[in-house]
This record gives structure tokens, sequence and C-alpha cells, in this order.
């Protein structure tokens, strides 16, 4: 009888042991859900407003983005696609720091070219827009992709990962999940509003 009153005591603390690991990786996984998501938020509001800035300096008319609202998904999928590489990918390398440093900067110019060569053909296909076209490019890669802007991705990358992503995160992490729902449902409106009265 007591023995058996301890198997089930031991089998109820492997339940509930088993029970805490589920709920602290569904919380960890909705934690980092959460920050891609926001960081995809802030960086293409900050893409829209570089680029808009840019813009405006170079008199050059020109709209960021496709979208009508403040934003430029471009930029926050081109951070997304970084913060995935160099979690799962880079962080992973057994390597001395400069060597890692060079990988990163071939492995990003690399992945961001190739997310502006889909975003190109994407938005020309569905869309009919052509926000950039690179053709002028002495080494143009087609109208989408050109070796001096991917150097541009490469550099940008590395100062992302060193510099501006440490000191983001300090705020990203800290925004509440009511805001990152209104982010989503803002977004949700923004482009239902733009593909039905502005394409």
């Amino acid at each position: 009888m007591k023995q058996q009153e301890k198997l089930n005591g031991d089998n109820k603390r492997k339940l509930v042991i088993f029970l805490h690991k589920i709920t602290k990786n569904v919380n960890n996984n909705i934690g980092d859900n959460m920050y891609y998501i926001n960081s995809f938020f802030i960086y293409s509001v900050i893409g829209f407003l570089m680029e808009s800035a840019l813009y405006k300096i170079f008199s050059i008319d020109n709209y960021s983005g496709f979208l009508s609202g403040p934003i430029t998904p471009v930029y926050g999928i081109g951070v997304l696609i970084i913060l995935i590489t160099n979690k799962y990918i880079i962080e992973k390398i057994k390597t001395n720091r400069f060597l890692k440093i060079i990988i990163s900067f071939f492995v990003f110019a690399i992945l961001l070219s190739l997310i502006e060569l889909l975003g190109g053909v994407l938005l020309k296909e569905l869309l009919n827009v052509e926000l950039w076209n690179y053709s002028n490019k002495k080494y143009n890669i087609g109208k989408y992709m050109c070796l001096e802007l991917a150097l541009v991705w490469g550099v940008f990358s590395l100062l992302f990962i060193y510099f501006i992503k440490p000191f983001m995160d300090r705020f990203i992490k800290k925004i509440p999940k009511k805001a990152t729902y209104v982010f989503i449902i803002a977004f949700a409106i923004d482009i239902i509003y733009s593909l039905i009265f502005k394409y």
C-alpha cells in the first residue's frame, strides 16, 4: 500500500515537472513570437521614416513602401531574416570573432539582396508596382538587385547586430502584448485599405 502511494506520489511529481516544462516552453515561445512581431513593426516604421527622409533630402519624388500607412514591410522582413539567421546559424558557428564577422557580412549581404529581388518581383507581378529599379547601377543583377546595395546591406547588418539591436531590444522587449495586438490589427486594416483603394 505504502509502495503504491509512493509510486503515485512520484508520478504526480513527474507530471507536475513535465507540465511546468511545457508551460515554460510555451511562455518562451510566446515571448519570442511577440519579440519578432514587434521587431517587424518597429523596424518597418523606422525603415519608412529613413527612406522618406532620404527621398526628401535628395528631392526624389517617391513614396516609401506600397501601403498607405507609415510602414515599409520589406525593412521589417529584412530585420527578421537577420535576427533569425544570426540566432540559429551565425551564433552556432564555432570560430573567432573576426572570421564570424566576415561570414556574417557575406551571408547577410546575399540574403537581404535576395529579399530585395523577391520583393521587387512580387510587387511588380501582384500589384504592378515598381518601388526600386537598379537598371542604372553599374553592377546590377537585373532590376531589383545590385552589388552596390548588397555591400550596403552587409555593412548595415553588422551595424544592426552589434550596435542597433542591443540598444533597441531594451525598448522592444518592454512593449506590452496589447500594443502588439493593436499593431497587428492596424497593419491588417492598412493592407486591406491599400489593396482596395490604392491599387
